[in-house]
């Protein structure tokens, strides 16, 4: 059976006054892909730029001695000394002077993160006069550095016998010796509602019981980001082991790479063994950093998202 054109033309009614719909062209992407292309090659400078003495270190520290002050200098070793990371370790007694900087870092961070999460939940949870004026004091003394306070800190330590001691290195810690991380508390447990506080208080739990056991899961980005924070403050912190501690026994490993470069060792400095202690020395904070980046990230990005209440 065959259609007739005015059956198709009922089927098929056109409306008065339309077009017919046409597919249109793709955008030009030339201009995107220029802008990402350039993006990327800014990123890759960059990360050269940050790579480049890294691989300069490790080549350093697998060369000779005479072969460091090569003229032209080399990329690669003629001839790999392993055995620099072994000759340079024992020169300062790298075991001992490790075991120093994990305690004195391993209990610095401790008191830090605990002191500040305690302190942020009074500031952010608790209602008591005053309480605005001491955040402002805490945020206003991030304003000062740590330098203004070395003489008399040094003074009070040695009236009462902490000189030559880990104390004066692990004590501030545990009194909130960093405002930035009140700070950083503080704005992560405003952005918890509060209905949450008032839901454990009806199942009868108490300000203690709320903060270990709903307050601290919520803010483990926040704690973390502290953590990683004080570790590396702790063990690159060379000034403060250097005025207070005297026995050599007891120094951190911050100081003990020093005594590599020291005008007081009474010989040349060699470099190769410096480099190769030193790759080492930066192992634990890189372990550290890339194993909680991602908390590390995500505390920092949702510090900016918090509410003032």
């Amino acid at each position: 059976m065959t259609t007739l054109p005015t059956e198709i033309a009922e089927a098929t009614p056109l409306t008065v006054g339309t077009e017919p719909t046409t597919t249109p062209p793709p955008a030009n992407k030339s201009p995107r892909l220029i802008g990402t292309t350039a993006w990327y090659v800014v990123a890759l400078f960059i990360c050269a730029v940050m790579v480049v003495p890294l691989l300069w270190m490790i080549t350093i520290g697998l060369k000779s001695q005479t072969a460091v002050f090569d003229i032209p200098p080399k990329l690669l070793p003629h001839e790999w000394k392993w055995s620099n990371f072994i000759e340079g370790p024992k020169a300062i007694h790298f075991p001992r002077l490790l075991l120093n900087s994990i305690i004195i870092t391993a209990l610095s961070v401790l008191g830090g993160v605990m002191t500040a999460m305690m302190a942020g939940y009074a500031l952010a949870r608790l209602r008591f006069p005053g309480r605005k004026v001491w955040f402002y004091l805490f945020v206003g003394s991030m304003l000062l550095p740590g330098v203004i306070g070395l003489i008399p800190l040094f003074q009070l330590y040695k009236s009462i016998g902490w000189y030559d001691t880990w104390l004066p290195l692990i004590v501030p810690a545990f009194l909130g010796g960093n405002p930035l991380f009140i700070f950083l508390a503080r704005q992560y447990f405003l952005a918890i509602p509060y209905s949450i506080d008032e839901a454990a208080k009806i199942d009868g739990a108490g300000h203690l019981r709320i903060f270990v056991s709903v307050m601290l899961p919520l803010t483990r980005p926040a704690w973390l980001t502290m953590a990683i924070l004080a570790f590396q403050a702790s063990w690159n912190d060379y000034l403060n082991p250097l005025v207070y501690l005297y026995s050599s026994g007891k120094w951190p490993l911050s100081v003990g790479m020093a005594s590599f470069i020291s005008p007081f060792a009474g010989k040349t400095p060699d470099w190769s063994y410096y480099m190769a202690t030193n790759l080492l020395y930066m192992l634990p904070p890189l372990i550290v950093f890339f194993a909680a980046q991602r908390y590390f990230i995500q505390g920092l990005g949702s510090l900016g998202s918090t509410t003032q209440k």
